[in-house]
């Protein structure tokens, strides 16, 4: 493998994933950000990914080594194969007749900073080296002019040694560090927005990597990075097949069923049964062993399951053969990026062919990371996409707050993502409540224009024959036609 294809991988699953398998051997990169979004923690995951005939060095300008140590050690980082080189600059570094340039070390009287990094250099041979900040530079030059050539002939110094480098900048108005952007090869930005990290990075001195933001996360087990969904991937191969529900006279309204690989919206006022017809589709799935993922962003787990067994649907027996996985999204639990992760490894890893999001209005309150630039239905619009290009049945539920009335489909707008539109109503007939249940649309086939009295009931969902007689159903209040009966 030449030099220039070779990888370093940083440590970090997700961020290789957005640099496309690491950094490249040789390369030098800027990881910059504010105080307290993680630049050592980043920088240690870097250091502890060195193989195992590999040394690593941490030049260590800022804090004291024993405080880096510790870090290392909570985060579980402390590779044998780690080496510390403090060089915390003193009050006399601040003199402005003791300053000097990298390769003039041999000229200046007694121990220099330089002359320390080459022996630590020469004795350690690092594979990896992190400096810990690189700006602290700045103190030991007369003026910008110095301090660029400095670091320019050190990260030439590093790269003859056949290091590649990570080093850390505090970035801030009153600090700017323009000039090292410039000379390095890869720049990864850190920033806390709001109560969401994110990490981007807007070089790469070679193949383009993933475009961000992306979303991570510092935990007790270091840092977790979950790179945006992009669905730049190429078209699956799969069968034209359609998904079922199980229920003859609902699959007649769908003239046989939804279509693999499209997007089908069920949407209606709270408790018309917009979740349990989609899990319908979940059920007959998983009965002809297709593995599904349903995301829960407005109920529990323990609630669908305890809905399910009383509606003859039966999750639970479907979790404990494999074939059905809930996952529960809490408010506030996870960033948008981190949901898409997890629907991306369910796709890609479990092999799953039916996904469920239940409860559109959740997803849009319950997830941290978005922006005034990437809102909610851009992330849908996202995941629909690749949905679709990976051959996946997606079932979304959508709820509408007027009972009755005017008709609606949704109440954001989102009507236009939706392949399939199936929408519940309810009506007033009879002195009753009843519920009634049609389809919008279609966008791959015909379907039936009528609409069915669909009832929930400890036997499972039991669908009519079409209401052909009634007209202004969709009003909620519905009356005979004088040119037929109702059905």
């Amino acid at each position: 493998m030449s030099v220039e294809s070779a990888r370093e991988p940083t440590g970090i699953d997700g961020l290789d994933a957005i640099l496309g398998g690491g950094l490249l051997t040789g390369q030098n990169a800027l990881v910059r950000g504010p105080p307290g979004v993680g630049k050592t923690v980043f920088g240690l995951h870097f250091l502890a990914a060195c193989g195992d005939d590999e040394t690593s060095l941490y030049i260590n300008l800022g804090e004291p080594t024993s405080y880096v140590e510790r870090t290392a050690e909570q985060f579980d980082l402390d590779s044998p194969s780690l080496r510390f080189l403090e060089l915390a600059p003193t009050a006399e570094a601040f003199a402005a007749d003791e300053t000097y340039s990298v390769f003039a070390a041999a000229e200046v009287d007694g121990p220099s900073l330089v002359s320390e990094i080459r022996d630590a250099v020469a004795e350690h041979e690092p594979d990896r080296v992190v400096i810990d900040p690189i700006t602290e530079f700045r103190y030991l030059t007369t003026d910008e002019r110095q301090f660029r050539s400095q670091i320019l002939g050190l990260l030439d110094f590093l790269r003859d040694a056949g290091a590649t480098v990570l080093m850390a900048s505090q970035s801030a108005p009153d600090e700017p560090d323009t000039d090292l952007r410039f000379m390095t090869d890869v720049i990864i930005d850190l920033d806390r927005r709001r109560d969401t990290l994110t990490v981007d990075v807007p070089k790469f001195r070679g193949p383009s990597p993933t475009r961000g933001p992306h979303t991570y996360e510092i935990t007790a087990a270091g840092v977790d990075v979950w790179p945006r969904l992009r669905p730049d991937v190429a078209e699956s191969d799969f069968p034209d097949e359609r998904v079922s529900s199980g229920v003859p006279e609902l699959d007649k309204l769908l003239c046989g069923g939804l279509e693999r690989g499209t997007v089908t919206f069920f949407s209606g006022p709270t408790g018309a049964g917009k979740t349990t017809t989609s899990m319908q589709f979940v059920k007959e799935a998983a009965g002809r062993g297709t593995h599904s993922v349903i995301f829960s962003f407005e109920e529990s787990e323990r609630t669908m399951l305890r809905r399910s067994k009383a509606l003859n649907i039966g999750l639970g027996e479907m979790i404990e053969r494999g074939n059905v996985e809930i996952v529960e999204v809490r408010p506030g639990e996870y960033t948008a990026d981190q949901v898409t992760s997890m629907l991306r490894s369910a796709v890609e890893e479990e092999d799953a062919g039916v996904v469920l999001l239940d409860g559109f209005q959740g997803f849009q309150q319950n997830l941290r990371g978005f922006d005034d630039h990437r809102g909610p239905v851009d992330y849908l619009v996202s995941i629909g996409r690749y949905l679709r290009e990976r051959g996946v049945t997606t079932l979304v539920t959508n709820e509408v707050h007027d009972i009755t009335g005017e008709f609606r489909v949704t109440e954001e707008s989102t009507s236009n993502l939706a392949d399939n539109i199936v929408f519940l109503r309810y009506l007033e007939y009879g002195g009753s409540m009843n519920k009634v249940v049609g389809v919008l649309k279609m966008r791959t086939s015909d379907f039936e224009d009528t609409l069915r009295r669909i009832e929930f009931t400890e036997y499972g969902v039991t669908v009519g024959e079409p209401l052909t007689g009634l007209t202004g159903i969709l009003t909620g209040t519905p009356r005979f036609d004088d040119r037929g009966d109702s059905s």
